[in-house]
């Protein structure tokens, strides 16, 4: 069993310095010789791009001045723990580099020799190079965040949809494609059809019109099938099977438009008088409701106290027939009223040009949904907002709708579109429309500049004289540059020339 041992520690004292250098840089990214006081001896970073991002020569220097200050404390507990024989704990600290994000490396410590003379090696430090985790961390990050939004908005949206659905003057039917079967019915259907809430989820939708309708409704589903929610709905008069006791023979007209939800055909149905007569209206309100032409000016009442969202209804040329708080507060206007008989492209953007898009896309599809562009204040303040919009045709006078949210809050970093420009193609591609082509032109070779630059001093170690040359650019424009853009200083003392 000694010979073994001794066997053992024969192998391992053998190692020489050059392959004992080649393991410690296979185990790690950075490797630290360090005396008892903790300054460099030594150093020896196998990958090269990290070695040029780190920079200067560490000899001579203190360790804990090497990193960034919030982690000169864990430098100086490493040491400590080191010098004292303690088990090695990994930490992590970051390197500041000029022009760029600090580099994180996780480092740990321990003893080489307990009492070594002055200046010779002590402690050995060894460091992983954590970039690519904190990528990582910053995409998980990132993609919470970004699921958060989607969450909230879909949330939001729900909210919406149920105000509306809930608050209809108009008795609505959310039916099974495929087996006809009623899946959900706001009041107003409840009230027309006299079930009791929640009582005509899974009833016949056929079922609920007399016989002699049924073949109408048939060819309403047919023809329906051919289009969608962005097609002009179909209609076909019909009569109910359970008539209310007050009209026994009124007729109502029913139009059905089908719309595609988690791969399956759905249908949303709406049945109103056809003559516009005293129809099922909210819960509290049922009996004796009218249903006008203009009954999406009641559901802004219900709608406005229920949202943050500025809501807009116009006449199809763009004309504002009536808006809601929000959008006076978005507008800076003194109230809802201000905006009456006012065109919408008063505020929007660029006078003449978001609303003629809207308007045109309205007429094509009835539908426009997430319509980026800015809302400009009485005052000047400007907003960067979403719109969506539909075609409201019921009624004698046709309307629009416009529902805008101020999106500058979730913005990346708050910023505008003065900011600076993003670098893919498609964030550039995403600012046609709302920012003027000059505009993205410009701040796009301004980004081109700054990566040149950026790219000429990484390439010269950050020599500026050198990177000028590069450049084709003299030594005092390039200063003017990194001024400009804010990179690795324009002290000309420093550039590198001697």
């Amino acid at each position: 069993m000694r010979r073994s041992t001794n066997r053992k520690q024969y192998l391992i004292g053998d190692i020489d310095a050059h392959v004992a250098n080649r393991l410690l840089g296979t185990a790690s990214d950075v490797v630290l010789v360090l005396d008892r006081d903790g300054q460099v001896l030594d150093l020896h970073i196998p990958d090269e791009q990290l070695a040029t991002l780190l920079g200067a020569d560490w000899r001579g220097r203190a360790w804990r001045e090497l990193v960034t200050v919030e982690g000169r404390d864990k430098v100086d507990a490493l040491l400590a723990d080191a010098r004292a024989g303690q088990p090695a704990r990994w930490r992590q600290v970051n390197h500041a580099v000029a022009g760029q994000d600090d580099i994180p490396v996780s480092y740990t410590a321990f003893t080489l020799a307990d009492d070594p003379p002055a200046r010779k090696p002590a402690l050995l430090a060894m460091g992983r190079d954590l970039r690519a985790t904190a990528q990582l961390q910053r995409r998980l990050v990132d993609a919470q965040q970004a699921m958060e939004r989607d969450y909230w908005r879909f949330r939001e949206a729900e909210t919406r949809y149920r105000t509306l659905f809930q608050t209809a003057i108009e008795a609505v039917l959310i039916a099974d494609g495929l087996s006809l079967k009623v899946l959900e019915a706001n009041p107003a259907a409840e009230a027309l059809f006299s079930r009791a809430p929640g009582r005509l989820a899974g009833a016949a939708l056929l079922g609920l019109f007399e016989a002699s309708s049924q073949a109408r409704l048939q060819q309403l589903l047919t023809a329906s099938r051919g289009g969608g929610l962005d097609a002009t709905p179909e209609r076909a008069r019909a009569r109910l099977a359970s008539p209310p006791a007050t009209a026994p023979d009124t007729e109502y007209e029913v139009s059905i438009a089908v719309f595609r939800q988690q791969q399956s055909a759905q249908l949303l149905v709406r049945v109103r008088a056809a003559s516009q007569a005293p129809a099922a209206g909210r819960r509290g309100a049922r009996a004796g409701a009218v249903a006008s032409p203009d009954s999406h000016l009641h559901l802004l009442e219900a709608y406005e106290r229920q949202t943050a969202d500025a809501l807009v209804f116009t006449d199809a040329q763009g004309r504002v027939l009536r808006a809601n708080t929000a959008f006076a507060e978005l507008a800076q206007l003194a109230g809802p009223d201000a905006a009456r008989g006012e065109l919408l492209d008063r505020w929007l953007g660029r006078t003449g040009v978001e609303l003629n898009v809207l308007l045109t896309n309205l007429r094509n599809t009835a539908v426009v949904a997430a319509f980026p562009t800015a809302l400009r204040g009485e005052i000047g303040i400007e907003h960067e907002v979403e719109i969506a919009a539909t075609r409201l045709d019921a009624g004698a006078t046709p309307a629009l709708a416009f529902a805008i949210r101020d999106i500058g809050r979730r913005m990346e970093g708050g910023e505008r579109n003065s900011a600076r420009l993003g670098r893919s193609p498609t964030e550039l591609t995403e600012l046609v429309g709302r920012v003027p082509m000059k505009d993205i032109v410009a701040e796009t070779a301004e980004v081109i500049e700054q990566l040149c630059i950026e790219t000429a001093l990484q390439m010269t170690h950050n020599n500026r004289a050198l990177a000028a040359q590069f450049l084709g650019l003299s030594r005092q424009s390039l200063y003017v540059k990194l001024r400009r853009y804010g990179l690795g200083g324009a002290d000309a003392a420093n550039d590198g020339d001697d």
